[in-house]
């Protein structure tokens, strides 16, 4: 017999030579009807893998990521198949599971795959699909493998194999279909119910220029056809969500070609926007005891070789401005903690003047790939609420856990209720990714662990995603219609200090290093702002919205009475505009409406006689008449509930 440990700490006994599945079975038949792949110990394994030692098993469904991983995997498998008959003589090169989804890249020659082609690349899937054959995994000798894929006249396998070690290549076969895998399958090609292809594109084999141009096909593929339907339901409102267009209709930023791409113009009612959010959080930060600093757009190339900026990221950023004076190098600044080490470093620190917290919305820039700019969410230029926290040692947990609660607080403050904590370590088996001494490390990321336990937090562990010089706590937040974002980030940084030998004296009265955390609530100001208008359809919050009221005479001879009402709320701290236009009011209506302004007034004959307010509400029509008093009290008390106290 042999011990079973699942993720619960249960243990369960069972005979040697049992699968995932037998361990599923234990459990129940209906919870083992559900489970399509499987990890034992830090190994993912098909369901029907034989176990022979006590181990550890997680078992996952298609509800768990890892078991939509396997899924996607193997539907990338029957994609291969059905374009290897569809279209003869195909080169097969990768085919990966993404985040949404999988692509296989091919070879097509001289032929093409067009929209007018999804269809019929779709039949033929699930008529593969709908066969029921089993995947199987086996181990081929290097020598073997290479003849296959030599003899098929396809260098791509070929190269990817001369890669390999011998004994760590394996094939995966189901009906008359084989291609290179390492393996992690569901049972059969029968759980795959419905799918679809979403585009086409090219693609450069290992994302070489110099390298011969693939086809890349995406699909996406689910074990119930209602699933597909519902994710395409998803993406229709996604469309309708993107702050790309919502952007340009609410008139919030714009691109120029001549300014250049990735650089957002920043429109009068986006510019007033950010700067409320700015406010809002400089406010709460001043309350926490943050001192506001101010660095400049560029530094010398020095500073950022100190760092460590420039080894890491220095061939692949904006290049070196040169000056008159030979030698002399500047860079366009890619991040604000060099800078803020250096104000550190302006005037001598003792134990009892830590912690110091400087805050700054620094801008920096980085160069993206044309092709991967999108929107104000991957851009070149972009503001950072960046602040940079130095304390001692033993302040660090307190410092931490306080930095959560401001995250928090904002999150709280813009609707955003759901999200995860994902924990960042760095890669114990590529440490060259990274700066700084072992001992440091490990000390940086328990700290971030204990932290978060001690906040509750709902964590996830990420090995390999922390920054190069340090751990960090990442904020996944999930949007209104179920999409996940990276926004706010926390790190500890035992490296830069030691970079910029930062040092205070200690109650010993012996020179000491400060621990840094590099936190950002925002993460940037124009990814925050995109997801913002996505999460909210661009109904923000009415503490936020440029305008909260439109007020909308019914016609030219009222537009003076009017402009008196807008002063006059002016003076409740509420914020609009008059819309004066010799429109009829029922297009002055829809024209608010689409603009997404809270509140409208409809002033005519009537309310100027009696002097009320006959109000509507955005998306919900007539909600009655107010004075201006009441009006301005629902408009405040509506804020107040929204803005929490920190």
């Amino acid at each position: 017999m042999i011990k079973i440990t699942l993720p619960d700490g249960a243990v369960k006994e069972l005979p040697k030579g049992s699968t995932p599945m037998d361990v599923a079975k234990s459990i129940s038949e209906g919870f083992a009807r559900n489970v399509i792949s499987a990890k034992v110990n830090d190994n993912t394994v098909e369901v029907t893998t034989p176990i022979t030692t006590d181990a550890n098993v997680t078992l996952y469904t298609f509800n768990d990521t890892d078991g939509k991983k396997a899924f996607w995997h193997s539907s990338a498998h029957i994609l291969a198949q059905a374009l290897e008959k569809l279209y003869p003589g195909v080169k097969l090169t990768i085919g990966p599971a993404i985040e949404n989804g999988f692509y296989y890249d091919v070879d097509t020659g001289e032929e093409t795959i067009h929209e007018a082609d999804f269809k019929k690349i779709e039949d033929k899937f699930l008529e593969l699909a709908r066969q029921k054959v089993d995947f199987s995994l086996r181990d081929v000798s290097k020598a073997d493998a290479l003849a296959k894929y030599k003899a098929e006249g396809n260098e791509y396998k070929v190269e990817l194999i001369e890669n390999l070690a011998d004994g760590e290549i394996t094939f995966c076969d189901h009906s008359d279909f084989t291609d290179l895998c390492r393996g992690g399958h569901i049972p059969n090609t029968g759980i795959v119910k419905a799918f679809k292809v979403m585009s086409v594109a090219g693609a450069y084999w290992r994302a070489d220029q110099t390298k011969n141009q693939l086809v890349r096909v995406y699909g996406i593929s689910f074990p119930k056809q209602k699933l597909l339907t519902e994710y395409l339901e998803l993406l229709e409102e996604a469309k309708k969500r993107d702050h790309r267009k919502l952007g340009k209709e609410l008139g919030l930023f714009a691109f120029s070609q001549k300014v250049g791409h990735g650089l957002p113009l920043w429109l009068p009612a986006g510019a007033m926007l950010r700067e409320r959010l700015e406010q809002f959080l400089k406010k709460a930060q001043l309350k926490a005891g943050y001192l506001p600093v101010i660095t400049p757009h560029i530094g010398n190339k020095e500073l950022y070789v100190c760092s460590g900026h420039y080894e890491k990221y220095g061939a692949d950023s904006f290049q070196p401005i040169l000056t008159p004076h030979e030698g002399e190098e500047f860079l366009l600044k890619p991040m604000n903690c060099p800078h803020h080490c250096e104000i550190y470093k302006t005037s001598p620190k003792s134990y009892k003047d830590l912690p110091v917290r400087y805050a700054e919305f620094g801008t920096v820039y980085r160069y993206e790939q044309s092709g991967e700019l999108h929107g104000l969410t991957r851009v070149r230029g972009f503001t950072q609420d960046d602040a940079h926290l130095f304390c001692r040692p033993d302040q660090l947990e307190d410092e931490f856990k306080k930095v959560i609660d401001l995250v928090l607080y904002v999150f709280k403050a813009l609707g955003f209720e759901e999200f995860t904590a994902q924990i960042s370590l760095r890669d114990p088996e590529n440490k060259e990714k990274y700066i700084g001494t072992d001992e440091n490390w490990e000390k940086a990321e328990q700290a971030i662990i204990k932290t978060s336990a001690e906040k509750g937090l709902d964590t996830v562990i990420e090995t390999g995603e922390a920054a190069f010089y340090g751990p960090k706590l990442d904020f996944m937040v999930k949007d209104a219609i179920g999409r996940k974002w990276q926004l706010g980030t926390i790190q500890v940084d035992y490296n830069l200090p030691e970079r910029f030998e930062l040092e205070y004296k200690g109650s010993d009265n012996e020179m000491h290093r400060p621990v840094m955390i590099h936190r950002a609530p925002f993460g940037s100001m124009e990814r925050f702002i995109a997801v913002l208008i996505e999460h909210c359809a661009g109904n923000f919050p009415l503490w936020l919205t440029p305008d909260q009221v439109a007020i909308l005479p019914i016609s030219e001879k009222y537009n003076e009475s009017c402009k008196n009402i807008l002063n006059s709320l002016n003076n409740y701290d509420i914020r609009g505009f008059v819309d004066d236009r010799n429109e009829k009011i029922g297009r002055k209506i829809r024209d608010a409406e689409v603009k997404k302004v809270p509140y409208m007034l409809i002033i005519g004959e009537k309310e100027v006689e009696s002097g009320s307010l006959a109000v509507r509400r955005h998306g919900k029509g007539d909600i009655g008449e107010f004075t201006e008093k009441d009006f301005a009290d629902l408009v405040n008390q509506e804020v107040e509930k929204l803005i929490i106290p920190s």
